[in-house]
């Protein structure tokens, strides 16, 4: 008879954890459950930092480089902690040629943010999306979940510039 496999250790005793745990319990500690999993961990704590990873890894009895491989692949994972406001630019076919590339240069002259940074002081994260689905508003960007259309650089910054002083 085979012993049943050692789960590692909750990271921490951070309620949150649990939530995690639950998902892949649910799922039997299989190796298929990676990607809810990773969900779990990125809705539970905002992002996937190293401890996150390993304690997936070693609850789904995975090698660590493909939990950091399915991790990095998709793009709705991140790494690093999120932003209190993000900033996500549309840069599908009809944001493109309304130059939804005017409002990453506005942003980077700005904060000096590119796709994919956040600020030093936590305030604004930088995002691009292969399309956010409202063409019809090109370009388009989402600012905390609002869909916000016809921005031009002027617009998105003092939007921003308003949201980031207020808080």
């Amino acid at each position: 008879m085979i012993p049943p496999p050692v789960r590692p250790p909750l990271p921490s005793d951070d309620p949150r954890w649990k939530l995690v745990n639950a998902t892949m319990r649910r799922h039997g500690y299989a190796g298929h459950a990676l990607i809810e999993t990773l969900h779990s961990v990125q809705d539970a704590f905002g992002y996937l930092d190293e401890v996150s990873l390993r304690f997936v890894a070693a609850s789904l009895d995975l090698p660590l480089s493909k939990v950091y491989g399915v991790a990095t692949f998709y793009h709705v994972f991140t790494l690093k902690p999120p932003g209190r406001h993000a900033c996500v630019v549309c840069m599908g076919t009809a944001c493109y040629i309304k130059n939804s590339t005017a409002l990453l240069d506005g942003l980077k002259a700005r904060f000096g943010l590119g796709p994919g940074e956040t600020s030093e002081d936590g305030a604004l994260s930088v995002l691009n999306a292969r399309c956010v689905g409202a063409c019809g508003l090109a370009p388009a960007v989402v600012l905390d979940g609002e869909v916000l259309g016809k921005q031009t650089p002027e617009t998105l910054l003092a939007r921003l510039e308003g949201l980031i002083h207020a808080s």
